[in-house]
């Protein structure tokens, strides 16, 4: 039997004694005999006595983003529904919550039917009961409430989403399953951040409260032996928030939202299933399981509960973490320890011929390649991977789009957009773009993010291209929009290479703020970029990227490579002070691309505001297998006699027309 949250009320109760375990009675062990790998479980001695035990299945996944279809660690929903099966096929008492964004930043299989497979499929899979995640709200609340909400057949829960300017639940607060000894209870709840997450447009009708306030309120609710307000022998918070890393002492730290939650729980709380962050942990926190199992259906859990029904405690609450992937000695992933379901098969297999048909839909047009950088000649070498550190036609269109896609729908200018390069997986050939190839450039379905730096932070952010000695690649160039240009010098020490910044030909001031736009992975701190996990007023648009190339295409129709390089090496052997008439060598690079757009053929250099050419070299076109330094060239001139103090000087290509620019302490 199963009672619902009517969704109405703030019903205020005393709490009943709810006979949790107390800290010492779980400890830390080895996972379960059916672990299949991944992260340690908890559990609690056997019991001993004349207690009555019933037992219970806790299957629970997060942050499953509509991956529908296998995929490296992620075994896709028929095998996820494959082992839920399982699970319920040794025990009818098996309950499948979710920590909330099952639907939401999809893969293109699902997001091209606004999510409609992945949630036909969650059905099929026999999801009970998930909270609301902040991409149920991508869309809007109307569309959560109005579509969503009646497509999906299991409970979506939200307690501290309240209709706006009032304290009335906007969302059901509340799920009980009632088993013929037991009935275990959820409360769900999403971050307290949602209205900086979401398009504040789409949830104009709501506000949104503390999620321990809401979950305390509803647990006492429930433990407070009054049936007219819902009761239940165990609660489960459901709450889309999470840890900032694996570590027991992140979940716990007061000063994050996420140690707010873990710490102020009250007793009536049993257990805490988390998400948001999208990594997987295991905890046992003051007698309390506090978990979370990672990303995309590349793992659950499982927590069996025992219950005393004839002492009305808990007896031990044992949770497993399973990866859904098998792995080999090296790590990498060979198989799927689940077959797949084979109704849930033909959701995906319908899914993903939909997604054929539709990914044939044309788009636009490209007027010319935008290639990602490459390591060789594609004219002479018939193997060219991609070299993650060279600066692409792709790289900076993906930035140009971005940028106008926060501007477009965003609530605050955006200045400057970065795109990381290993974000783009394919090429973008001439001729008819279709939604596949779009989507193939851009296959993670990240949304796009906006936040605040300061000019000396961007300065980091692109001094973090030159990675960390322990990373796989030394150096990843960054895409960047048109209206922002820099200087660098390739033989510098780590963090001192970048020499100068501009945004529509202004130099950055390294204390002013600026508006930044990058994709969710990359705001994270991803590809080491650690600057940009700092951002302050973070945004997430809702936007997936590749929502954005359509969007885009839609409005302009055809797009042009821009043949510019938006960043240029400048070093100057003999330093910037030099007296009036004397003679000057510049070595430039970083001039050229890589794939087959126009060679880059002849480096000028000017008095800046003055046409008159100082001195010329050819540029060398030579490939940098692992850099961004093709298109080298040495340039000497002489320093006009009348100049003096800080003169600034133009470097122009005139076959490209990349401009960039050096200034100079004269003397």
């Amino acid at each position: 039997m199963q009672h619902r949250s009517p969704g109405a009320g703030d019903t205020r109760a005393t709490t009943r004694s709810r006979g949790r375990l107390a800290a010492g009675a779980l400890a830390t062990a080895t996972a379960a005999a059916l672990t299949l790998g991944g992260v340690a479980s908890a559990q609690a001695a056997p019991p001993v006595g004349k207690e009555k035990i019933a037992e219970i299945n806790l299957v629970t996944v997060n942050d499953f983003h509509g991956r529908l279809e296998q995929s490296g660690a992620a075994g896709g929903i028929a095998a996820l529904a494959r082992a839920v099966d399982e699970i319920r096929r040794g025990s009818a008492d098996t309950v499948f919550a979710a920590a909330g964004d099952m639907i939401g930043a999809s893969t293109f299989t699902s997001f091209i039917q606004q999510d409609v497979p992945t949630i036909e499929a969650l059905n099929e899979a026999g999801l009970d009961v998930s909270a609301v995640g902040n991409h149920e709200f991508d869309k809007g609340f109307a569309d959560l409430t109005d579509r969503v909400m009646p497509l999906a057949e299991w409970e979506y829960l939200g307690a501290n989403v309240y209709d706006a300017g009032t304290d009335d639940p906007a969302l059901p607060e509340y799920w009980v399953q009632e088993f013929k000894d037991v009935s275990i209870g959820f409360v769900g709840a999403v971050t307290e951040e949602l209205p900086s997450l979401v398009s504040p447009a789409g949830i104009e009708q709501i506000d949104v409260g503390a999620p321990v306030d809401a979950a305390n309120r509803v647990a006492d609710q429930l433990s407070d032996g009054d049936a007219a307000n819902g009761e239940a022998d165990i609660v489960i918070m459901l709450v889309h928030e999470g840890a900032a890393t694996t570590a027991i002492e992140s979940a716990i730290d007061p000063t994050t939202p996420f140690g707010e939650i873990v710490n102020g729980a009250n007793e009536n709380i049993d257990a805490i299933v988390s998400g948001h962050t999208h990594l997987a942990y295991n905890h046992v926190i003051d007698g309390r399981p506090v978990i979370s199992s990672g990303q995309y259906g590349e793992r659950f859990s499982n927590m069996v509960i025992r219950y005393d029904t004839r002492g009305d405690e808990i007896v031990s609450m044992h949770n497993t973490i399973y990866d859904l992937a098998v792995r080999d000695a090296e790590g990498d992933v060979v198989g799927y320890a689940y077959k797949d379901d084979q109704k849930t098969s033909v959701i995906v297999e319908d899914a993903v011929e939909v997604a054929a048909e539709l990914g044939s839909v044309e788009l636009g047009d490209a007027a010319a390649n935008f290639g990602r950088a490459v390591r060789a000649d594609p004219a002479t070498s018939t193997s060219f991977p991609e070299n993650r550190g060279g600066e692409s036609t792709l790289g900076n269109f993906v930035a140009d789009v971005q940028l106008w896609a926060l501007n477009v729908d965003g609530t605050r200018e955006v200045d400057i957009t970065f795109m990381n390069p290993g974000g783009l997986r394919a090429d973008l050939a001439s001729g008819v773009v279709t939604y596949a190839e779009a989507a193939a450039v851009q296959p993670f379905a990240n949304t796009l993010v906006s936040m605040d730096l300061t000019g000396a932070q961007i300065k980091s952010v692109l001094e973090e291209q030159w990675q960390p000695a322990s990373a796989s690649r030394p150096f990843l160039k960054l895409g960047v929009n048109s209206e922002f240009t820099y200087t660098y010098d390739p033989t510098a020490a780590a963090g001192s290479h970048i020499t100068e910044m501009r945004l529509n030909g202004e130099l950055i001031d390294p204390a002013a703020t600026y508006s930044v736009g990058v994709n969710s992975f990359l705001a994270s701190g991803g590809d080491n970029f650690f600057t940009l996990d700092d951002g302050a007023n973070k945004s997430d648009s809702g936007k997936i990227d590749l929502e954005s190339m359509v969007d885009w295409f839609d409005t302009f129709g055809t797009a042009t490579p821009d043949l510019m390089q938006r960043a240029v090496g400048v070093h100057l052997p003999g330093g910037t002070s030099v007296a009036a008439g004397a003679q000057v060598t510049v070595n430039l690079s970083s001039l050229d691309f890589t794939r087959d757009e126009t060679d880059a053929d002849v480096a000028q250099v000017t008095l800046a505001g003055d046409a008159t050419v100082l001195g010329s070299a050819p540029i060398d076109t030579s490939y940098t297998p692992t850099t961004d330094e093709v298109g080298q060239a040495s340039v000497t001139f002489t320093v006009p006699a009348g100049a003096s103090g800080a003169t600034t000087f133009d470097v122009f290509v005139p076959s490209t027309g990349t401009t960039s620019s050096f200034t100079l302490n004269v003397g």
